[in-house]
């Protein structure tokens, strides 16, 4: 077993060196950045759960119309109907955060799933499930949640998990080309050989050792999609509705004062919106350049 053991970690790249040892400042850069990121999302979005909140984000104060960043009491000022901004873009993670959660959970599980059954058992399982998620991605993502809003003016939720399914083929993809790439390495056979069950070789040896960082990366790649298709929808009008609060309808709504002067009504949310969807792709790519050893040098 010990044997067994060396081999498995040697052809399935596994390694025990902490990832920051072999990482580049820059990649260690993007991480930090992704991290804190995450940190902020999460931390926003426990606060607006638990109506922490600097103000009400309904409020409406008729004295304070399109008070400017600084004022008192108000630190990203206050919209075209006295609202605080803040108080607004903290409430606005809920539109996402949830949703988004869902879609990446429906893409890891049935993505996973799929690409072990075909990377693993192969023969005619594999041809079905291959043509199955060619046969979805050939939709154009967009189009078909347009198609869907305006058949059915679903839910946010049912929008990710459209979203989620329409996620699958990327990380069915993923997962069946590392195991085809194990397979070729004799890593399943010497596995086989010696006897372990089929459970403890895809739970621990496939998926554990050598598809966690993959997962991984998908998930936060899948979160900064989430934002930017709800953001997106809701900026349009699709999504979130007014008076709740969501970053897309925060920038289409403040964006009618943007030209008069009155610019921090859509710059605030337009820049959390940048600055989330970057951070969460900066820190799946130092990820991935660190974790798969994709690294240039």
């Amino acid at each position: 077993m010990r044997r067994y053991s060396q081999i498995s970690s040697h052809v399935g790249e596994y390694s025990d060196l902490p990832f920051w040892k072999k990482a580049a400042p820059m990649e260690l850069v993007y991480v930090a950045y992704g991290l804190l990121v995450v940190i902020l999302v999460v931390a926003s979005y426990i606060l607006g759960a638990a109506s922490l909140l600097p103000h009400d984000p309904q409020e409406m104060d008729l004295g304070l119309l399109m008070a400017p960043p600084g004022t008192t009491g108000h630190m990203l000022g206050t919209d075209f109907v006295g609202r605080d901004i803040l108080s607004r873009l903290i409430v606005g993670i809920q539109a996402y955060f949830l949703p988004g959660l869902l879609a990446i959970a429906i893409a890891l599980t049935l993505g996973t799933l799929f690409g072990v059954l075909a990377g693993y058992r192969g023969g005619r399982i594999e041809v079905a499930i291959t043509y199955g998620a060619n046969l979805i991605d050939s939709f154009p993502r967009l189009v078909l949640i347009l198609l869907m809003v305006a058949a059915f003016k679903p839910d946010i939720y049912y929008i990710m998990m459209v979203v989620g399914l329409t996620n699958v083929p990327v990380v069915l993809s993923l997962i069946k080309g590392k195991i085809q790439f194990l397979k070729q390495k004799n890593f399943i056979e010497a596995a086989i050989a010696i006897g372990l069950k089929s459970r403890v070789i895809i739970l621990k040896h496939i998926l554990w050792y050598n598809c966690r960082t993959v997962l991984i990366i998908q998930a936060t790649l899948g979160m900064a999609e989430a934002i930017l298709i709800e953001t997106s929808l809701s900026y349009l009008g699709f999504g979130v509705q007014e008076p709740t609060p969501s970053w897309g309808n925060m920038v289409q709504a403040g964006a009618n004062y943007f030209l008069q002067g009155d610019f921090w009504p859509s710059t605030a949310p337009a820049l959390a919106i940048l600055f989330t969807i970057m951070g969460f792709h900066l820190l799946g790519d130092g990820l991935n350049n660190i974790l798969e050893g994709k690294r240039s040098k």
